[in-house]
């Protein structure tokens, strides 16, 4: 929101209450909407027919009551009560442009850790299965995530980035199978097959991966070797346990790589083998038996098993639980029959740990080192690291996890009602998103074949099956094909050059892809598309910054002025450029627009839909980019025309600067 408005706003009802008689709490709402028309005015507020009724006036006689009883609003220079009954403001636009240009431009989004700040925001979100290659899935979990940390942060909110990272869970436990009676390995062995250089350790578990779920599915009393392995696991102290610490350890490191080369990073990781060690779930199981949120359950196909009820509006998504003709609510299993927890259960544990409501803490270690700054992780080990920060105790929580997951975070909140902790059951948020596909030109560039016989318009990807693009490769392959795109346009760049301008274009167009559309559209990614210096692409916001830049770089050549010196000579500059005509109108536009950005961040966590943010900065490319060819700025022979412009120019590029920066991208110096 523009700082006028709030102004605005304010002062409305100041007036409602002093003019008009009217108590705050009897007073409207007051929307503040921009006007179809410059000649309209730049903000225009129709709470003159909101109050029509109830003070039996025509809303043009309150709005004109209104527009005498507001007075004078610095950086208003006219209040107009127009025919219809809409109270227009005109905004000083001369000063607005040098208060935009005064303001200092903000360094990048920092990443500091905010560990126990009074309202603390947790966001939970990448938590990839230890067991494997990260895919491209998971990329948009990562680049939706972060994109949120970034727009809290923005903010001024104390946010502290989770990842959960689930080493005793069934993923985890198939990779050791695999090992073990696949290729005959053990700890040694593994170890060994790690250290070799000629080996991606990752890459090799997502392959062996695939293989053990089809020897899974060619013998299915097999299985009961998958449920001794995720036993051992649970229970550690064992070779199998220690197998699979070793192969967690170094498949997360892999995971931090790639992520790292999507500026995604985080505060802590969350080892679910420590919920069990620390005995975090018999803590939670116990509250929840007291106030009866589970229950044993003593017949039926889940007789042993301790379960929760499913709401009804769950039930249709779950499908264990219920027996086939009984008409009550579904069951989901929290603890086994055999003892061992289900990931529900750990789940509810750890939300309630967040929360501070578990009279729990784990104890913490420092993971490794990311940028001079310590990455810090869980630990059931006591005393390991000193000056640990407080991590938890949040005041609100979002785990971002893809839709399919949404009953088991409407578990979780029910786990909280059911507890009394209300509060934190309605702050607990599910950042749902939809799965990632492949264009089919995409995927045929990637190794697939026949990707056309389904009569699908995407190519579905499947980890179990070993059907899709590991993130690396992909990213790798986003980078070839921006360098080849970078020399042929920059043939005097050094190698190291081609391949640093490369990097950066390349992550900015796929986290621009992965989040410009909605969170809920199942997406097909494709190369082409996301490289494009054309359309709506982070490419394309880029090239609008560096075109940016390099006028205000051209023109302090030329005229030997910075910015500081423009916003200098604005002081005496004639005011026609910026106030009067269609060319003035234009320029203004993309002035008012450029400061919308707070307003834009607020909209995008408010609706939760980071997208809303990603298609205000391609707007804003597209007009800067349209006034650019409409307008002379370094040709203009006017000074006080160049000077406005220039002025306009540098406002846009310290928006789509941050604006970058929000969505995890940079802005390279040349493209």
């Amino acid at each position: 929101m523009l700082p006028l408005q709030s102004v605005v706003r304010s002062r409305l009802q100041q007036v409602l209450t002093t003019a008009l008689k009217l108590p705050p709490d009897e007073q409207p709402p007051i929307p503040i909407e921009t006007p179809p028309r410059r000649a309209m005015g730049d903000l225009a507020v129709p709470v003159a027919f909101e109050l029509a009724k109830r003070l039996r006036k025509a809303p043009r006689a309150i709005a004109q009551e209104l527009a005498t009883a507001i007075g004078t609003i610095d950086g208003i220079y006219r209040i107009e009560a127009a025919p219809n009954g809409y109270l227009n403001f005109f905004i000083d636009r001369a000063a607005f442009v040098q208060r935009q240009m005064a303001e200092r431009p903000t360094a990048p989004l920092a990443i500091p850790a905010a560990a126990g700040a009074p309202g603390t925001v947790i966001v939970e979100h990448t938590a990839i299965n230890p067991n494997k290659a990260a895919h491209i899935g998971h990329l948009r979990n990562a680049a939706l995530g972060d994109t949120l940390v970034r727009l809290l942060r923005f903010q001024g909110r104390p946010v502290e980035v989770q990842n959960y990272i689930d080493d005793t869970g069934v993923q985890v436990a198939d990779v050791v199978v695999g090992f073990m009676e696949l290729e005959g390995r053990d700890l040694a062995g593994v170890q060994a097959l790690a250290r070799d250089p000629a080996v991606r350790f990752d890459y090799h578990c997502w392959d062996l991966y695939a293989r053990v779920t089809a020897w899974y599915e060619a013998d299915a009393t097999r299985l009961e070797t998958r449920a001794k392995a995720l036993h051992a696991l649970e229970s550690g102290n064992h070779a199998i346990a220690d197998m699979g610490a070793f192969i967690a350890d170094r498949i997360v490191r892999c995971h931090l790589q790639t992520m790292g080369r999507m500026n995604v990073d985080y505060d802590l990781l969350t080892w679910e083998g420590d919920i069990l060690r620390l005995h975090f779930w018999a803590k939670a199981f116990d509250e929840l038996k007291t106030r009866g949120a589970i229950f044993l359950q003593t017949e039926g196909r889940l007789k042993g098993c301790w379960v929760m009820r499913i709401g009804e509006d769950d039930a249709a998504d779950e499908e264990p639980g219920k027996n086939e003709g009984e008409d009550e609510p579904r069951e989901k299993v929290i603890v086994r029959s055999n003892g061992t927890v289900t990931y529900v259960g750990k789940d509810i544990a750890n939300q309630f740990w967040k929360f501070g409501l578990l009279g729990k803490d784990f104890y913490y270690r420092i993971f490794e080192k990311r940028a001079g700054n310590p990455l810090w992780a869980t630990t059931s080990q006591p005393g390991l690291a000193q000056g640990t920060p407080k991590f938890g105790r949040a005041a609100a929580v979002y785990n971002v996890i893809d839709s399919r997951q949404a009953y088991l975070q409407e578990l979780l909140k029910q786990a909280l009602d059911a507890m009394g902790f209300h509060e934190q059951s309605v702050n607990s948020t599910h950042f749902s998103y939809e799965m990632v596909a492949l264009s089919h030109a995409t995927a045929r560039s990637l190794g697939y074949e026949d990707t056309e016989s389904t009569g699908k318009p995407f190519v579905e990807v499947s980890g179990r099956k070993g059907l899709g693009v590991k993130a690396d490769d992909l990213l790798d392959r986003l980078i070839d094909t921006a360098e080849r795109e970078v020399r042929s346009r920059n043939p005097d760049l050094g190698d190291a050059n081609y391949r640093r301008m490369a990097e950066i274009i390349a992550i900015a167009a796929v986290r621009y892809f992965l989040i410009k559309f909605s969170r809920g559209k199942v997406i097909a990614f494709d190369i082409e598309e996301a490289l494009s210096f054309e359309g709506e692409t982070g490419p394309y916001l880029q090239y609008a910054v560096v075109r940016a830049s390099n006028i205000l770089v051209k023109l302090g050549e030329r005229d030997g002025i910075d910015e500081a010196g423009v916003l200098e000579r604005l002081g005496s500059a004639g005011r026609e450029a910026i106030e009067t005509g269609d060319e003035a109108d234009e320029l203004w536009s993309l002035v008012l627009e450029s400061a919308r950005l707070d307003e834009f961040v607020d909209t995008a966590i408010r609706s939760l839909e980071p997208s809303v943010f990603a298609k205000y900065a391609f707007g804003l490319a597209q007009a800067f980019n349209a006034f650019y060819h409409r307008q002379q700025i370094l040709r203009e022979e006017r000074v006080d025309a160049r000077l406005w412009r220039a002025a306009g120019v540098a406002c846009v590029r310290r928006a789509l600067t941050r604006a970058l920066d929000i969505m995890g991208c940079e802005a390279p110096a040349r493209m």
